[in-house]
């Protein structure tokens, strides 16, 4: 699937050389063809790697997708440059009016804040809203899903003793959900967080319902009846070296942070982590995309 992206993003070239088929602005033009709209709010601390890791998932599907990025207002990140987020990002301002076919809300390393305390959290809980009106289908990644199920469902979230890292194997609950179609009755996915939910509260809410779960990593996927609001507590966007770089900047902070289980070869974190996850990551997005995104929007959004 082409990708329709700004001229001269950062992740362009990169997807480029990874043979992903990336279509700027300028060529997208020429083509007379109506482009899914999606807007990704990307709330992780180093946005150009987040950027590049969810443009690669979208890009496994015969849709044209046409990708805004969105910044919290409220907060700055301290870790991507300002010239960047000027160049390339929106802010709610920017999109309050218009209409998206799919919203994607990217996780945040900010587990053990209290929702509330949370800098963004009133401009977030505007997006909230506004997504359910605005938007054909969201989904909420990691922190994302914790917040989505807070705002939109009252579930809370509860502090971990210790985290949840690594790669798990995970079990499909509903092998009926189109947002599983083609996956195998086992599969992996990264976990990196503090914050977990409880199953039972999940289950006592109607419009919702359990996809799939580890044993080991808990509740993966939880979805909305009408699936509108899918919640995703994993990363299956992350690159293989992901949860290596995040175990050593913990080493460097002086924290006491395990070493990710199922990760290195032999337990061994001089060893080069294998990425065995991408297949159901692709599968994941792509799904989302063709079932609750492209067959359930209007052609004409607005």
């Amino acid at each position: 699937m082409p990708i329709k992206i700004p001229d001269h993003l950062p992740a362009k070239e990169k997807l480029k050389q990874e043979n992903i088929f990336v279509m700027d602005e300028s060529r997208a033009y020429q083509q007379d063809i109506r482009p899914l709209k999606i807007l990704i709010l990307n709330l992780m601390p180093l946005k150009e790697k987040t950027e590049t890791q969810f443009l690669r998932l979208l890009s496994n599907s015969p849709l044209q997708v046409d990708v805004s990025l969105l910044h919290t207002n409220t907060y700055t990140s301290q870790n991507t440059p300002y010239d960047h987020l000027k160049t390339f990002y929106k802010t709610f301002e920017d999109v309050k009016d218009k209409r998206f076919d799919g919203l994607i809300i990217t996780g945040a390393p900010i587990e053990k804040l209290e929702f509330e305390s949370v800098t963004y959290w009133e401009e977030l809980k505007q997006i909230l809203n506004w997504s359910v009106t605005n938007v054909t289908s969201t989904l909420h990644m990691c922190w994302g899903a914790l917040a989505g199920l807070y705002f939109h469902y009252g579930v809370n979230k509860y502090i971990l003793p210790e985290k949840i890292f690594g790669i798990f194997p995970h079990t499909i609950k509903n092998n009926q959900m189109k947002l599983l179609s083609g996956f195998d009755e086992e599969f992996f996915v990264p976990h990196s967080r503090y914050a977990d939910l409880n199953r039972e509260e999940i289950i006592a809410i109607p419009d919702l319902e359990i996809l799939s779960e580890s044993e080991e990593a808990g509740i993966y996927i939880v979805a909305s009846k009408s699936g509108n609001q899918i919640f995703v507590t994993g990363h299956p966007e992350y690159d293989a070296c992901t949860l290596q770089e995040e175990y050593i900047r913990d080493l460097e902070k002086g924290l006491h942070t395990k070493l990710p289980e199922n990760y290195f070869p032999n337990n061994d974190d001089k060893q080069q982590p294998l990425l065995r996850w991408r297949s159901h990551s692709n599968m994941l997005l792509s799904n989302w995309l063709n079932y609750y995104v492209y067959q359930e929007t209007p052609y004409e959004l607005e």
